[in-house]
């Protein structure tokens, strides 16, 4: 992504250290976090500095990477142990983002078979960015078959940020929306806000904005009324985790936007890299809905006139609130799954029949 004239990934490695993009300072200011220790690349996927499945997939390989690089003993059995202590500790950062394991285990499961600490080290890195370069291109390829679907003149939903922030690069939901202009067709965005944390207000809108594509931020709510005015052609997003009957786990509210769409006869894609695929979910209802603080609903964040950023409580002093992250759309009101090998259907058969 072009961010101030140069060319930016989410996330990478230099050396010994995990860089990414500080995603909460986003849109008001753009800083580089540079990450030491697996103990601080948890806490960056934990507390949102870095967010988006991909993007989570791909900082969790480079951090097993780090773990390996970060031993200077000479006890295999030691850096063996160590390296499965790091795998268990990133594990439990977050726990509804399947890319996060897929990134550990393309790692793990091949240098913890290795004799030989050297090779186990160089074989990490290798690995590690093996794994962010095909996120890349897996992206890249969504946005091939995406476009496909968007006709000159679409408006276009979407919820929370599956743009290349969300990514190592390119995005999921944007990445059909980017190629499509690209290509030169004339179509128009709106990005729900997408409380608590205003992902599609902060990220989308800046990644939007840093494009050219011409958008408009919605609040949550307002997304049935512009569907009703046939002012939406088709809802592209991303998922956090698909289950092997076509079911989709997403930022909260995309469910009521799938139920919106369906009711109005709107086309409803989610766009997927196979990673994103977990294998042994077989429905939905098998997801686990991590649940966040409830600060995140009773207090917002932004920057003042002043140039100050501050949190400010917006209800009252004795209410609590409740946080789930995300929700599950069901697979029949999913119109298809834009994946790296093409679109299908969100039903067990087609995605049997994908992996």
């Amino acid at each position: 992504m072009i961010i101030k004239g140069k060319n930016y990934r989410t996330v990478w490695m230099e050396g010994k250290v995990v860089r990414m993009i500080n995603q909460p300072l986003l849109p008001h200011r753009f800083e580089i976090v540079d990450l030491y220790d697996t103990i601080e690349v948890h806490d960056s996927i934990k507390n949102m500095i870095v967010r988006g499945a991909p993007a989570i997939g791909a900082t969790a390989a480079y951090a097993m990477a780090q773990a390996a690089l970060k031993y200077d003993g000479s006890d295999l059995a030691e850096l063996k142990k160590d390296l499965r202590a790091a795998y268990d500790f990133l594990s439990k950062a977050r726990p509804t983002a399947q890319d996060l394991f897929d990134g550990l285990d393309y790692v793990y499961n091949v240098i913890v078979s290795d004799r030989s600490i050297d090779k186990i080290k160089k074989k990490a890195i290798d690995l590690a960015e093996d794994y962010a370069e095909n996120s890349i291109e897996a992206c890249e390829k969504i946005g091939e078959y995406g476009s496909t679907l968007i006709k000159d003149g679409f408006r276009i939903l979407t919820h929370c940020n599956a743009g290349a922030l969300a990514t190592v690069d390119y995005g999921t939901a944007l990445a059909p929306i980017r190629t499509a202009h690209y290509a030169g067709k004339k179509i128009f965005v709106y990005a729900d806000e997408t409380r608590p944390r205003s992902q599609g207000s902060r990220l989308t809108a800046f990644e939007l904005v840093s494009e050219g594509i011409p958008h408009a931020i919605i609040a949550d709510n307002a997304a049935g009324y512009f569907m009703k005015r046939k002012e939406i052609d088709m809802v592209i997003v991303g998922s956090d985790r698909t289950a092997m009957n076509g079911d989709v786990c997403n930022k909260i509210g995309t469910y009521e936007k799938a139920l919106l769409a369906y009711e109005n006869k709107i086309p409803f894609y989610v766009a997927i890299p196979l990673t994103t695929i977990d294998r042994n979910c077989p429905n939905g209802e098998a997801i686990p809905i991590e649940e966040r603080s409830d600060e995140e609903v009773l207090y917002a964040y932004g920057w003042n006139d002043s140039g100050k950023f501050e949190r400010v409580r917006i209800a009252p002093e004795k209410s609590r609130g409740r946080n789930p992250a995300f929700d599950v759309t069901p697979a029949k009101y999913v119109t298809g799954l834009i994946t790296p090998k093409g679109i299908i259907k969100a039903n067990k058969k087609e995605i049997e029949r994908l992996l």
